[in-house]
């Protein structure tokens, strides 16, 4: 009778943060909770999204929280971008690629002004939800719910009643559009050996187009230099079989605001932590990274209490409204063990404001010992009223906030170490200028944002190309990208 030895039972231990559970937050006060009619409707359907698969993996959380960490010590770039309110029917083949293309078209441009790697995560898959101002709005004289998002209610004013199945959708619509990109990135959608592949046809500019170009052609110059030389795995003399390189593949991580708790909850999940498997940990298998808005960071309030007990990487919103030590504070209940890039800072202040909020956000975080990615969004603040009737803003105003961001960390000893945009795949016409020179008279011709303006391909682009030129001028003083 032959003997086999047994492995011993490996004993696995549950980290998480003291005294939380994914449902603690319920004991807290909460803001932009949603009031659904039907308890009972809202009760199942989270029970089968509790059921449902994850859509994310806990080694590509942990990925994402490596690369943050490389951004927040300098040594990368963060780009942030998608749509401001995530709609159901975006889930189809021509928005999501048009929504990866100038993604990757802006990394690319920020790569050759950098000469660094550039974090690409997209506000995708799941920025389903909206904070509003108000609950109601008057419409035709009669007051109806606010819009809150695809996975809330309908943007049709007869069909503002919240209901529960949006939940589900919102699953499945996620689920679908992070399987189409993960299939395409698998397929060769990013690859460097075809970067005219990712020419945008309506770019009209011509100097705009020739900048671009001079990117494509350098890239193309370095790229048949690595062939030569063997250092490609596609080159000559490479297997058949060569691995994914690069140069072939990139990643995409994606977000979306943490809203909805009762949704969030359900997709947080006891994991075996990747890096160790005696540990299990509390991941959002919903999404890689979330973030805080700035209507729902209150230090008592439900939504940070959920925040703080997730592995994922996550995103806070500041404003004018946050206080330094409220900033502090808050940093020392979501990042106990001040771990670098565990939390991105996205501030969003107003042309006008950055001069007066920004330094002593910085002054506060650097005083405190954190080590957070800084990221700038200067959409937020910059919101207009425009003559045409409809929100809007200024390409000038964009580019000045985040111009004076720059300067700030800089003379603070700080480095910017990503942006946040609000962007779309679709040539629209709902922020007024860029190299295009969009007039107010014009946003009526495809405005079609369903809450706040985006930019479109173009000013996009605008946009990559005036931080690859700072990071460029700046890497000829010192060889290191400090913003």
């Amino acid at each position: 009778m032959s003997s086999r030895s047994i492995s011993p039972i490996q004993q696995t231990t549950v980290v998480a943060a003291e005294g939380w559970s994914p449902s603690s937050w319920q004991s807290k006060p909460i803001k932009q909770d949603v009031d659904y009619p039907d308890q009972a409707h809202l009760k199942k359907v989270l029970e089968k999204i509790e059921r449902l698969p994850p859509m994310v993996a806990p080694g590509e959380i942990r990925r994402l929280r490596q690369q943050l960490a490389d951004v927040a010590l300098g040594k990368a770039f963060l780009l942030q971008g998608g749509d401001c309110a995530e709609l159901f029917d975006y889930c189809a083949q021509s928005p999501i690629e048009a929504k990866l293309k100038v993604l990757l078209q802006m990394s690319l441009v920020l790569i050759w002004g950098a000469r660094m790697p550039v974090v690409r995560i997209a506000r995708m898959a799941g920025q389903y939800a909206k904070p509003r101002s108000k609950p109601t709005e008057i419409h035709e004289g009669q007051e109806i719910l606010s819009y809150r998002g695809d996975n809330v209610n309908g943007y049709d004013p007869s069909d503002r009643t919240p209901d529960p199945e949006r939940l589900l959708g919102a699953y499945f619509h996620s689920a679908a559009t992070m399987n189409y990109v993960r299939s395409i990135l698998s397929e060769g959608f990013a690859d460097l050996h075809h970067p005219s592949n990712w020419n945008l046809h309506h770019v009209k500019s011509a100097t705009l187009r020739q900048e671009y170009q001079t990117i494509v052609d350098r890239l193309t110059d370095a790229l048949d230099f690595m062939k030569t030389i063997g250092a490609d795995p596609n080159g000559p003399g490479s297997q058949a079989a060569a691995p994914p390189s690069t140069l072939n593949t990139v990643d995409i991580f994606v977000s979306h605001e943490g809203l909805l708790l009762e949704y969030e909850q359900a997709l947080t999940r006891l994991m075996t932590d990747p890096s160790n498997s005696t540990k299990q940990r509390y991941y959002n298998v919903g999404t890689h990274f979330l973030w805080i808005g700035d209507r729902t960071r209150q230090l008592d309030g439900a939504h940070v209490e959920y925040f703080r007990g997730i592995e994922n990487p996550i995103g806070v919103k500041c404003g004018p409204s946050m206080k330094p030590e409220e900033l502090v504070a808050l940093l020392d209940i979501l990042d106990v063990d001040k771990q670098p890039g565990k939390v991105t800072l996205i501030t969003r202040y107003g042309v006008d404001q950055v001069d007066k909020y920004l330094p002593g956000h910085i002054k506060a975080v650097q005083e405190s010992g954190h080590i957070v990615v800084w990221a700038c969004d200067p959409m937020h603040g910059n919101t207009k009223q425009s003559v045409s009737g409809v929100k809007t803003r200024h390409l000038v105003d964009i580019t000045r906030e985040l111009s004076q961001a720059i300067r700030i960390h800089k003379q603070l000893g700080s480095h910017l170490g990503g942006v946040h945009f609000e962007l779309t795949g679709d040539r629209v016409t709902e922020c007024v200028g860029g190299s295009m020179e969009l007039l107010d008279s014009e946003l009526l011709d495809r405005y079609e944002t369903h809450c706040d303006p985006r930019l479109n391909y173009e000013q996009a682009l605008d946009m990559a190309f005036l931080i690859a030129k700072y990071q460029e001028k700046q890497r000829g003083f010192s060889g290191v990208m400090s913003l």
